[in-house]
């Protein structure tokens, strides 16, 4: 059981966290046809736009009210009026998304409120869909903001069925998850002879393809009829602990009951998942994953004999940071250092004596003397000035190619994770040679 503390310093330096409207953001981009907005100034946004387009290296559709000095004393009514009014004319998507920010925040908008007259304005929206979240950035953290979006959209958009469909289940994805993950999911899923609706499904609109025709809007992702239809699912399975408020939601709105896999890295994690599977398709759970889950056990032996007693450091989202801590203990390493980004559950239960929500200037004071560092792009100053390997994980990651199709869920994810992590141990590994020998000689003689 780990304590959890939370650093007092009066100022951040170099940040690890993101804020929640940039979270609730990137859950809006896995709806296809959706514009996501942020109620804010168009630097709050710009800065949004920058950093997703740095880490999926794609186009990314994003709006604001720009808001000013004046309109955010005045109150910003005219402006998600006239935001919303030109994103409808110009880019005709299905949903807008928006989310608050701390400058509205502070402010104290009634956005619900503004948009009930907005809609009373403009009858023509009647078949467009708004959802509204409050983030305020001053509170949270990016895993929070995708949270509290995902919960808004199962209250506004999900509808209540009379009728279940037997093979119909839904998953509520994680912002821990990326679009290569998700797309595995889904297949594994299908490969039982379910239906899978994922929510969100950032694997259609930001697994970096390119459409045929440009669209303004997001290309890919969970239609508007298939949330619509989340109501008529057989179960709800949960993939992160931070997505259960929505599933809580969903239940009471539709009575669709839920599960919840607070991680799917590692073995006997994904056993729970294949085995759960396989009871509610009523199938045994197909041959090529009983070969994947041999060779994910082979791995484990062949890696073992390199991870064991190395000391990790890390610093990530709370979920993100619970999955990866977790496969690094089973595999025989020490977590010395854990550095999260926000308050969770699941950080007590990582097997390490203290996690610190804080930045990466504490991660880089706790770090010494480990031998792997996992965090971020931010981290990799620090990995130099520390001398020790450095594992790109989480977001922004804008120094490598592929940060969206990496894969670590699942037997094969865990596998392909292991040999990545064991690779860099082995690489880094002092060789004994003459010259090793020559110099213990020399200090057993005392010269």
């Amino acid at each position: 059981m780990a304590t959890v503390v939370t650093s007092h310093k009066a100022c951040t330096v170099n940040p690890l966290k993101m804020s929640q409207p940039i979270g609730a953001a990137l859950a809006y981009l896995g709806l296809d046809a959706c514009m996501p907005a942020l109620h804010g100034s168009q630097g709050c946004t710009a800065f949004g736009m920058v950093l997703f387009v740095r880490h999926f290296r794609e186009n990314i559709p994003l709006q604001t009210t720009a808001m000013n000095e004046a309109t955010t004393i005045m109150g910003g009514m005219d402006n998600i009026e006239q935001a919303i009014m030109n994103i409808w004319t110009r880019a005709k998507p299905r949903i807008i998304g928006i989310a608050s920010t701390g400058l509205t925040e502070t402010k104290g908008d009634d956005v619900d409120g503004y948009l009930r007259l907005i809609r009373k304005k403009h009858p023509e929206l009647n078949e467009l869909a708004i959802v509204y979240v409050s983030t305020p950035d001053y509170l949270g953290a990016f895993q929070d903001g995708w949270a509290k979006a995902v919960v808004r959209i199962v209250q506004e958009l999900v509808e209540p069925a009379t009728k279940k469909n037997k093979t119909q289940v839904n998953v509520l994805a994680g912002s821990h998850l990326t679009p290569g993950d998700i797309e595995d999911i889904r297949q594994i899923i299908q490969d039982f002879g379910l239906d899978p609706i994922i929510l969100p499904d950032l694997s259609g609109s930001l697994d970096g393809h390119v459409p045929a025709d440009f669209k303004p809007t997001t290309t890919g992702g969970t239609t508007l009829d298939e949330i619509r239809c989340m109501g008529s699912s057989e179960v709800t399975m949960v993939i992160g602990e931070h997505m259960l408020p929505a599933a809580v939601e969903l239940s009471m709105k539709a009575e669709v009951p839920y599960v919840v896999f607070d991680r799917l890295l590692g073995l006997g994690a994904n056993d729970e998942f294949m085995a759960f599977l396989s009871r509610t398709s009523g199938k045994p759970v197909p041959g090529k994953y009983r070969r994947q889950r041999s060779q994910l056990v082979d791995a484990m032996l062949d890696g073992h004999f390199f991870f064991g007693g190395k000391k990790v450091a890390i610093g990530a989202e709370p979920d993100l940071l619970w999955g990866i801590s977790s496969l690094l203990v089973e595999m025989g390493c020490e977590i010395h250092a854990a550095v999260t980004t926000t308050s969770s559950e699941m950080l007590e239960r990582i097997s390490t004596p203290e996690v610190l929500i804080g930045d990466l200037e504490d991660l880089e004071f706790r770090a010494k003397g480990c031998d792997l560092l996992i965090t971020h792009s931010h981290g990799r100053q620090m990995a130099e000035r520390l001398d020790i390997p450095f594992l790109r994980v989480g977001m922004p990651i804008f120094d490598r190619l592929g940060a969206a199709h990496r894969i670590s869920v699942g037997y094969k994810g865990s596998r392909d994770l292991i040999f990545e992590i064991g690779n860099m141990f082995m690489s880094n590994h002092a060789e004994v040679g003459p010259e090793t020998w020559r110099d213990t000689s020399a200090q057993a003689s005392g010269h």
